[in-house]
């Protein structure tokens, strides 16, 4: 049995362990030697040892981080951290039980997603020039994307045969290979239809691709292309917002809820596996209700 007087020695160990037997990336491995290198610091100052503490030290700790005023994220991963630190001392022999086993780490705050105001999603949909076989494309793509909700992975993935333009259905094929089928309304499927027959033969010109949307080269789609695409269509509509690649599929949701979908529906069509990640969009929609209750009720 080791005793770790050392406290660097430890913190040698335990780098080893991450590295050779838990195998953790290089990003987590300096994440969670960091915060081991802290609590050690921490613990040093207060005149005690690692293998000699348990609960209310590391409690105290943490309270000591939060402040520094350190995110709850933050928290949350550093009591992972020490949790995986006391793994290793029973590993190790030092311990018999890690003293944090039934310690709960703290949910973090969930961060409301940035949406687009209706304005600003209109003037998103009104800046592909529809007078060219790419914007043509954009245009199609950008019109199913917000009539959807699509995560950009599935957009860009689709194919030609998930696509039923007589029932205005796209099945698609989400996280997990899960399928689901959303409705997509009818101007979608009249810019799919424009770009099917004008626009995709064009750009495929003699080749052949399953996919929906192709480039110039006839390849399919990528993400990054398509964000590319995104930042340029937004700079051309004048919208200055920082979005982020999920920020059409937050618009399509929070719209939706605000013209008085129901939560479970809205569930249904992003192809979220529980009904509390849906629930976040709640927040922002009660978040435009209190502002037009502000903007327009006589005591507001």
């Amino acid at each position: 049995m080791r005793s770790y007087s050392d406290q660097y020695a430890l913190i040698d160990r335990f780098y080893m362990y991450l590295v050779t037997e838990r195998r953790l990336s290089e990003h987590t491995i300096a994440a969670y030697s960091s915060d081991v290198q802290r609590f050690c610091a921490y613990l040093e100052r207060h005149g005690k040892a690692v293998p000699s503490c348990g609960q209310i030290e590391v409690l105290s700790f943490l309270h000591d981080q939060l402040a520094h005023r350190l995110s709850s994220r933050s928290i949350a991963r550093m009591l992972s951290s020490i949790r995986c630190l006391y793994d290793f001392l029973v590993s190790d022999g030092v311990l018999q039980h890690n003293p944090l086993q039934d310690v709960q780490s703290p949910r973090p705050a969930q961060k409301l997603p940035h949406v687009l105001e209706h304005d600003e999603m209109e003037r998103l949909l009104r800046a592909p020039d529809i007078q060219t076989p790419r914007g043509i494309r954009d245009k199609a793509l950008l019109e199913l994307l917000y009539a959807t909700g699509l995560r950009v992975s599935e957009l860009v993935s689709l194919t030609i045969a998930q696509v039923n333009l007589e029932t205005a259905f796209v099945l698609v094929r989400g996280k997990g290979s899960k399928e689901r089928v959303v409705p997509m309304g009818d101007i979608a499927v009249t810019w799919i239809k424009h770009y099917l027959s004008e626009a995709r033969p064009v750009l495929a010109s003699s080749r052949q691709s399953p996919y929906l949307f192709i480039t110039a080269a006839g390849a399919p789609l990528t993400r990054q292309a398509f964000w590319k695409l995104i930042k340029k269509y937004c700079r051309t509509a004048g919208i200055t917002k920082v979005i982020s690649p999920h920020t059409i599929r937050h618009s399509f949701a929070t719209h939706l809820l605000e013209g008085g979908a129901d939560l479970r529906s809205v569930q249904a069509m992003l192809g979220h596996a529980d009904i509390a990640t849906t629930q976040i969009y709640t927040h922002v929609t009660g978040r435009s209700l209190k502002r037009s209750h502000e903007k327009y009720h006589p005591r507001g």
